[in-house]
């Protein structure tokens, strides 16, 4: 039994990672069909070894020649990849200072302050993104805040743009942004601040020079528990974005309800993974070179 124990991790990565993306890559490599399933091939186990040579003969990559030559595709993948960058970069510029305060908050405040931070959690992710749309639609309570403070003479036309959707990824993903830098700054000797300002540093460059670089775990931790889930994301750009709001969950979410063409849902799916996995391997690689350089 124990000779077992280390093997269980692998065999349920395998059962529940790598068996779907294999599964996945499979379907995106066959053609759409009026069957069930609604693809081709189907691999018939009971031919034998000309089964399966006339099943591998069947797969092409023809899903993927249409990725990279449909313009619609292209956009949303550099739609997807530039809307998750810049809300990551305003979660980056939000979270900072938030975990910042928390961190330097009295021991007593702080669970409350991680408490409230996590508040959100308790209420549906649907419910919430949809609130946001009574927030933002022209007759909302935004619209009408800003008219009644003089800010705007008309309504606001935030509703179904770019916009709304960085609104809705920022406030969707700002926890997973604070947490992981409230934990990387809570941990920091306060000794160090305290050295920096007695060599005569002011506040802000003992934070950029101190206390930015030391909390840099953390920031890293955050921007890919924000970036990764964003590029695939579909409830925030659907309800918030509209039609003109091109992401890769969304195309993806289309070619499988709607068009029902699962091989090319699937080949969109690889993309994304593509898209995210690359680079989680450039920064495990670029972390791995920095932990083994010589100090």
């Amino acid at each position: 039994m124990r000779r077992l124990l280390p093997v269980l991790p692998y065999l349920w990565l395998g059962a529940f990672v790598l068996l779907p993306v294999v599964i996945t890559l499979k379907i995106s490599l066959s053609a759409p069909a009026t069957a069930q399933p609604p693809y081709l091939p189907v691999l018939d186990w009971s031919a034998g070894i000309e089964g399966w040579g006339t099943f591998l003969e069947a797969l092409d990559f023809a899903n993927f020649d249409t990725l990279a030559n449909d313009a619609l595709y292209r956009d949303a993948a550099l739609s997807s990849l530039t809307l998750a960058a810049i809300a990551t970069a305003i979660l980056a510029l939000i979270g900072t200072p938030v975990a910042l305060a928390m961190a330097r908050a009295s021991p007593r405040a702080q669970p409350l302050l991680v408490a409230l931070v996590i508040v959100p959690f308790w209420t549906s992710f649907l419910i919430r993104i949809y609130a946001w749309i009574a927030i933002l639609k022209p007759e909302g309570l935004l619209s009408a805040a800003a008219m009644t403070l003089g800010l705007s003479a008309q309504p606001l036309d935030i509703l179904n743009t770019q916009g709304a959707v960085l609104i809705g990824l920022t406030y969707a993903y700002l926890p997973f942004m604070v947490l992981p830098l409230y934990a990387v700054l809570a941990k920091l000797d306060p000794r160090l601040t305290e050295a920096a300002a007695d060599l005569g540093a002011g506040p802000v460059r003992t934070f950029w020079t101190v206390t930015l670089p030391l909390a840099r775990p953390g920031l890293t931790a955050g921007a890919l528990l924000c970036f990764v889930p964003m590029v695939g994301e579909f409830i925030i750009p659907d309800l918030l974005g509209g039609s003109d709001t091109l992401m890769l969950g969304r195309v993806l979410w289309s070619e499988f309800f709607s068009n029902r063409d699962w091989p090319l849902a699937a080949s969109v799916a690889i993309l994304v993974l593509v898209l995210i996995v690359g680079p989680l391997m450039v920064f495990r690689e670029a972390q791995q070179r920095r932990a083994e350089a010589p100090r």
